[in-house]
């Protein structure tokens, strides 16, 4: 305990209990209002406090809440049916992924054995039909000969 302050002792205050009179509406409308009261009137406290305050209120009673109503147990085998159903929904959605991937890879490869053989198919055309205008090319007259007796006849 600090030394500046001086011990407190818990002394014995008196409580006073003050019942509440109640007040009777005014009448506003012609047609009589019929007031409704509590059934019974609640007490009212008054405590001192150590400075010499005195507070005054209702007394409440806390209000218990509703016992809560226990849960079903769920069973093993709906949590892995539940759990199974989403593992297979995620792999459908790889799946298909997957073929689509496959499918657009075909597609490519097909695109590019087109590709390859129009451009190999026209460097054939090309070598076929052209000319012999090149520099340094040798032309070849090719006429008929004859074998006879495996000996060339020219």
């Amino acid at each position: 305990m600090h030394p500046d302050q001086p011990a407190h002792t818990a002394t014995a205050r008196a409580v006073e209990i003050h019942q509440p009179t109640p007040i009777t509406p005014a009448v506003m409308a012609p047609a009589p209002l019929v007031p409704v009261q509590p059934g019974s009137v609640p007490a009212v406290a008054s405590v001192v406090l150590p400075d010499g305050r005195v507070v005054t209120g209702y007394a409440i009673t806390p209000t218990q809440p509703e016992p809560v109503a226990a849960k079903p147990a769920i069973s093993r085998t709906a949590v892995n049916v539940a759990l199974g159903s989403i593992g297979f929904l995620a792999v459908c959605g790889g799946l298909l992924l997957l073929t689509t991937f496959i499918t657009a890879l075909a597609a490519l490869v097909q695109q590019l054995v087109m590709l390859a053989a129009v451009i190999f198919g026209g460097w054939i055309a090309i070598q076929l039909f052209t000319t012999g205008a090149k520099s340094g090319s040798t032309t070849v007259n090719i006429r008929k000969a004859v074998i006879k007796r495996n000996h060339f006849h020219g």
